[in-house]
Order: C-alpha cells, then sequence, then structure tokens
C-alpha cells in the first residue's frame, strides 16, 4: 500500500547513527545521504528521515508506530540490541507476542526523538 514514510527528526546526525545501526540488521541501509533528509530501505528508500525544528511530539499513548519487517529472529534480536547501544530506550523486549500470535516474534524500542518502532518476524 505505502510507497513510503516520511518522519521529522530534530537532529538528522543523531537520528542517522541510530537508524543506520537499528535497520542494519534488518537488511535495510542508508539509501540516501543529505545535509537534510536521510532515506532507508533495501532497494529503494521506503524510509525517510527529514530535519526539522517541530518533529510530532512523542505519545507513548497514541498507539503510533513503525513496524519493521525482519527476515528472522536473529535479525529481532540484533535491530534491538543495535537500537539500544544507538540511542535507543526499550519499549519491549524480543520474544513471542503470543496475543498477536503464536509465531509472532517482535521487538519494540522508542527512537532518540520519540518515535515507537518495531521489528517483527512470523516464523
Amino acid at each position: 500500500m505505502f510507497d513510503h514514510v516520511s518522519i521529522g527528526v530534530s537532529d538528522i546526525k543523531r537520528a542517522g547513527k541510530f537508524y543506520d545501526a537499528a535497520l542494519k540488521s534488518l537488511g535495510f541501509t542508508r539509501l540516501s545521504d543529505g545535509d537534510t533528509s536521510l532515506g532507508y530501505g533495501g532497494e529503494a528508500v521506503q524510509l525517510w528521515l527529514g530535519a526539522t525544528k517541530t518533529p510530532v511530539k512523542a505519545d507513548m499513548e497514541s498507539g503510533l508506530h513503525f513496524c519493521f519487517a525482519a527476515p528472522d529472529r536473529q535479525a529481532v534480536d540484533a535491530f534491538h540490541a543495535a537500537a539500544l547501544e544507538n540511542g535507543g530506550k526499550d519499549n519491549g523486549k524480543p520474544g513471542v507476542r503470543a496475543d498477536y500470535g503464536p509465531k509472532y516474534y517482535a521487538a519494540f524500542v522508542v527512537d532518540p526523538d520519540g518515535y515507537r518502532i518495531e521489528a517483527y518476524c512470523g516464523k
């Protein structure tokens, strides 16, 4: 359905360091590199980060989050570890989420700007 998603970040260098590390284990890399925007994806940019003075305010109760597909459970684990090592905050350690399904393996973190992100594998 979506071609891409764009989010605003308060510090593009900090966000780049975080997303470079967190998305690497999922097979995504920085495909576009600019002073005010960064693009991530596999074959094409699907996540854009744009420098802004007024990013969306973090709201843990909003329900807003972004979920990235992981190739396997080890990638979910690596995503979580890399995110925490690079400025993210834990929002749910890697594990099966039985209430979502018996094979729903995911990890949740909060990025440096307060966006909630998830890595998920259904194997």
